[in-house]
């Protein structure tokens, strides 16, 4: 019997568990889904990129939210706002006015509000 038929069982053994293994779900896939569970999960992510003190975090969020509630395509059709630049204002990057940030969050179900520290 020849040497190589015990090592070829192995190869077809391990190729047909890997087929079976779950698949991981990317962290994108992951957050997103997370934020289309419940409208609370998008105000604790908004809120926890607030507290970094860095806005392009928070555009970052606001984009990830944005993506879970149909996607900038839709956001932009919404808001009456061009879609290349609603891309660039949710990027990390973006710097965005309040004429712009308010019809976003209205779009994706939010307002903004202010509180006592």
């Amino acid at each position: 019997m020849p040497s190589n038929i015990g090592k070829t069982m192995k190869r077809a053994a391990t190729k047909s568990s890997l087929a079976v293994a779950p698949r991981s779900t990317s962290h994108t896939d992951a957050t997103l889904a997370w934020i289309k569970r419940d409208a609370k999960h998008a105000t604790a992510l908004l809120e926890a990129a607030l507290e970094t003190g860095d806005a392009g975090d928070f555009m970052a969020a606001l984009r990830l939210v944005t993506a879970a509630r149909g996607g900038v395509t839709k956001i932009a059709d919404e808001t009456g706002l061009n879609r290349e630049t609603l891309y660039r204002t949710l990027s990390k990057k973006g710097n965005p006015q309040l004429s712009s940030l308010l019809p976003i969050l209205q779009a994706v179900g939010l307002r903004l509000t202010v509180r006592a520290v």
